[in-house]
């Protein structure tokens, strides 16, 4: 309970820091903008024809733009953009906004735009161009916000290494028809420029070698949805394992996941490879089992259909020890 309230608090101070940064003049025009906005983000999602989603996102973008470009727009939250992805960095530098157009089941458009925070509140940001249909190793692949490689960004994790921070971004990609895709990739700035992509993933401690990569991507059949987040708990990242459903595992298409998790560790300024991170099995006849209303003959048994039943996983629960009768001595009869 304790934790609620200071987040609202932190909550309250926040907004009122936001009202403080934003001219009110500024906050109506921002508003008025994002109520336009809202209008198109809906209809690059909904709108039935392609030619009309294309039309929805031109005009998107310009409407975009030119809220940006009102003083301290930075502070303003667009939380009604519900088909926006919209995450802050954790030390609040930048935020990164993403979106998606789908021309056809097969051709798929990102867009985004990353902010900075300024000191003075003008307007300081960089589009990203997405080039991953034409990029050929992706994987390894460098770039900047103009060779970007496109998904919809879900979660941000902050790292520091070296007196530089790096931000490692968690994306989502409908990528085709078949499959669907998750990204994990490092972000920093090198002279205030963005930069994708690096030799940020290892897989040094696995029992079989394998080279460096630059960027993780975790292809998979569509809508199948393995799990792909960071835990701060465990401060991992973790990712469900995969396998084929024909055993076919070079088409992406048929991976789907099995339940069992691998991951990523920060260490030394890169995510190095965990290869299984729970161990804990179940043993063979030990499996929980319901505990069913009929015996093995097909009786139904009544007292557990009115929640009397015992569950068949607990141990039977000793019974209460019996109270010794009182004996009354008799009394002497004459003659005894």
């Amino acid at each position: 309970m304790k934790k609620v309230w200071v987040i609202i608090f932190l909550l309250g101070i926040a907004q009122i820091t936001t009202a403080q940064r934003i001219k009110k003049a500024d906050a109506k025009f921002l508003q008025i903008k994002e109520d336009s906005l809202k209008d198109y983000a809906v209809k690059l999602i909904s709108a039935i024809n392609s030619s009309d989603r294309l039309l929805a996102d031109s005009f998107f973008t310009r409407v975009f733009v030119r809220a940006l470009l009102t003083p301290n727009s930075f502070y303003y939250p667009f939380d009604s953009l519900e088909t926006i992805s919209r995450i802050y960095a954790p030390d609040s530098t930048f935020k990164i906004f993403t979106w998606q157009l789908v021309i056809n089941d097969n051709v798929i458009r990102k867009h985004g735009v990353i902010q900075m925070r300024t000191d003075n509140g003008s307007l300081r940001f960089y589009p990203l161009i997405d080039k991953s249909p034409v990029t050929i190793n992706q994987v390894d692949t460098i770039g900047n916000n103009k060779g970007w490689i496109g998904a919809i960004y879900y979660n941000i994790i902050q790292k520091r290494s070296a007196n530089q921070d790096y931000y490692t971004l968690l994306g989502f990609d409908e990528n085709n028809i078949r499959s669907s895709r998750k990204i994990i990739e490092v972000l920093n700035f090198n002279s205030g420029e963005p930069s994708f992509g690096g030799r940020y993933f290892s897989f040094e401690e696995d029992s079989v070698f394998k080279t460096a990569i630059g960027r993780y991507i975790m292809e998979y059949k569509k809508q199948s949805g393995p799990k792909l987040n960071y835990d701060p708990e465990m401060d991992m990242i973790i990712v469900e394992h995969l396998v084929s459903e024909s055993n076919e595992p070079k088409k992406r298409w048929t991976l789907v996941g099995d339940g069992d998790y691998e991951g990523f560790k920060w260490k030394n300024g890169k995510w190095v490879h965990v290869e299984k991170i729970f161990n804990l099995v179940t043993p063979l006849g030990k499996e929980p089992v319901p505990n069913p209303v009929r015996d093995a003959t097909g009786n139904l048994d009544e007292t557990k259909l009115k929640g009397n039943e015992e569950d068949s996983t607990t141990e039977e629960k000793p019974k209460p020890p019996v109270k010794p009768k009182k004996v009354t001595p008799k009394k002497k009869g004459k003659g005894e």
